[in-house]
């Protein structure tokens, strides 16, 4: 079964909206670069992205980006979400171990989505992770 339990958002200022959620909802840091702030709460991920981080090539919409589902099987999942009309899009440059971790789609509503697997969550959302 897939858990939502990852959301990113394209910002102008990482660092302004990172300190509100912190400040706000006490959203904590657990990985940071240059163009990109991830926080949790414990159970969800949420990840500030600016424009030129190198996944967001051309995004002109800000705010809600996407949103992650935590999954166990991504053969199963896969052929699930793409017989129910989404569309591949890719995997996420430069972490995990590729397409066997985390996959990229648009769902028939428009709607951005990834699908991820644990070890994948457990690594770069920073969220604790039973099965999915």
């Amino acid at each position: 079964m897939a858990k939502l339990r990852h959301i990113a958002m394209l910002v102008e200022d990482i660092e302004k909206s990172a300190s509100f959620y912190e400040k706000a909802f006490g959203m904590k840091r657990v990985r940071q670069h240059e163009t990109a702030i991830a926080m949790t709460d414990g159970v969800v991920s949420l990840v500030v992205i600016h424009p030129s981080n190198q996944n967001m090539k051309g995004e002109t919409v800000r705010g809600l980006h996407h949103i992650g589902f935590l999954i166990d099987d991504m053969k199963t999942v896969t052929e699930k979400v793409e017989s129910n009309g989404a569309t591949f899009v890719g995997g996420i440059l430069g972490t995990g171990s590729g397409l066997e971790t985390e996959r990229k789609y648009v769902a028939p509503d428009g709607v951005n989505f990834d699908i991820t697997m644990p070890e994948y969550a457990r690594e770069f959302w920073k969220i604790a992770v039973d099965a999915a």
